[in-house]
């Protein structure tokens, strides 16, 4: 049945929007996509503008007979791809959205490689992971194992994730992160930046997001995408300042305790203990854990996680599988306090899980076998030797002072002869990538000369020229 819905949605005082939508009941299209359809292509013709508001959730719902969940769902689908903005308390705005018109490509698309990023021989990049120790064999024969043995997978799964994987991560996390945990509280997501978004919709609206300054840029953007406001809170040789912090309106704590980017801290158990008291004294305070980096320690055992230490439920957990295993393994995981499963369970009720069901049981197998396990030990001994020996090459050039090394697969470098400009220049002119300090530093003063050094992705074999080079250059 094919029903053509015209009408005028009034919700302000002298606001009002124009719906004509074609519902096709028998497309065997879900109805949130042909909602979702129908304002891509109001946006893209120019017909609905830039920060025009789209009618509430509640007078759509309504005037089109739907529930509120299926308005919701194409909402987020707008969001997610660009196409609205949510603003807090008051509602969704289109985003600056300029439609592509006939006649255009040939004069304004630039050529698809010339988008790509230059490739260089010596790349710093903190993005990058060694891959030369990726478990080829194992992932392929496990790979194979689930298309055969488990035609079910082909079925839609659990929201949160299918139990194997939870279960396997679970026993995991309790045993190497020291994590407090059942598989009913893990949810599994497509990357970092997916959960993050989806912690930011299950915090209260009034909710105020401390990031870490100096800290990973992303996680305030996401913040932001959702119309919640972001503030930077300093760090100290502890982590992030819970004096600074005490002094905030923030209510919802972003940290990396394990090994801070980019500073490459190690958060105390003091300064944890401080932090969960902060969140522990305030009404509806949270602490949001990433654990970056918590898999490689060169001085001692992982430090156990925040979570573990939390008795009043205030922490929320995440991690990933992209800096350990490879950065196209977009899996990462987080553990919501038993309060706030609720909250998650009313707004995902309809959704499903964004990982791939034969991509979670390879590595639900690969947990519960102790091939991961195994795995990190092999890739950890390997990050120990290079950072070892990079750390021995740069310390021979004039000026060059090392920080933050202790774990992680990055540390930053100073060099106080130039200043971070003059560093990257000479050594982007040598064919070296460098990324410096201030780009992370959202209100506080940078270290002067300095630059983050990842060293994940750099061959053994590239170490002593790179040092050589930088010696010359520097």
């Amino acid at each position: 049945m094919v029903k053509i819905l015209s009408f005028e949605i009034f919700y302000g005082v002298s606001s009002m929007f124009n719906v004509t939508i074609t519902i096709d009941e028998s497309s065997g299209v879900a109805m949130y996509e042909q909602l979702y359809r129908y304002f891509v292509g109001e946006i893209s013709s120019g017909r609905l503008k830039y920060s025009e508001r789209l009618p509430s959730k509640r007078a759509l719902s309504e005037h089109l007979g739907i529930s509120r969940s299926t308005v919701e769902a194409a909402y987020e689908l707008l969001v997610a791809e660009g196409y609205v903005l949510p603003k807090a308390r008051s509602g969704y705005y289109v985003a600056d959205f300029s439609p592509f018109k006939a006649g255009e490509r040939a004069e304004t698309q630039a050529p698809a490689c010339a988008a790509l990023p230059e490739k260089r021989e010596f790349d710093f990049s903190t993005a990058s992971v060694d891959v030369s120790l990726f478990p080829y064999s194992s992932w392929a024969k496990l790979n194979k194992e689930v298309v055969y043995s488990s035609p079910e997978l082909l079925q839609r799964g659990d929201r949160q994730g299918d139990i194997a994987l939870r279960s396997a991560l679970c026993d995991f996390l309790g045993q190497y992160r020291g994590v407090s945990c059942t598989p009913d509280e893990i949810i599994v997501g497509a990357g970092i930046e997916y959960l993050t978004g989806l912690i930011v919709r299950i915090l209260p609206d009034t909710a105020v997001f401390g990031i870490e300054d100096p800290g990973y840029s992303a996680t305030a953007d996401t913040v932001r995408a959702f119309g919640r406001p972001v503030r930077y809170i300093p760090l100290d040789g502890g982590g992030m300042s819970v004096k600074s912090l005490e002094k905030s309106d923030v209510t919802a704590a972003y940290v990396t305790p394990s090994h801070q980017f980019p500073m490459g801290v190690t958060m105390p158990a003091s300064r944890r203990s401080r932090l969960l008291k902060w969140a522990s004294e305030g009404e509806g305070r949270y602490i949001i854990e990433d654990d970056y980096d918590s898999e490689f320690r060169y001085f001692s055992r992982p430090i156990p996680s925040l979570q573990g230490m939390d008795s009043g439920g205030r922490v929320i957990y995440m991690g990933t599988f992209s800096r350990s295993l490879a950065p196209s393994i977009r899996i990462a995981y987080l553990v919501l306090p038993k309060e706030l499963m609720p909250r998650y369970r009313a707004l995902y009720d309809y959704r499903l899980s964004t990982v791939s069901r034969y991509e979670q049981a390879v590595i639900a197998a690969f947990l519960s076998r102790g091939l991961y396990s195994r795995y990190l030990r092999r890739v950890g001994n390997l990050y120990r030797r290079r950072r070892a020996a990079l750390i021995e090459a740069l310390s021979g050039i004039e000026g060059v002072k090392i920080s933050g090394d202790e774990g992680g697969i990055h540390f930053l470098l100073t060099n106080e002869r130039y200043s971070e400009e003059e560093l990257i220049k000479r050594a982007s002119e040598a064919g070296i990538v460098f990324r410096g300090l201030s780009p992370f530093c959202h209100g506080t003063v940078p270290l002067s000369s300095t630059l983050v050094v990842g060293y994940g992705g750099l061959e053994d074999g590239k170490i002593k020229k790179a040092a050589e080079l930088l010696s010359s250059a520097w």
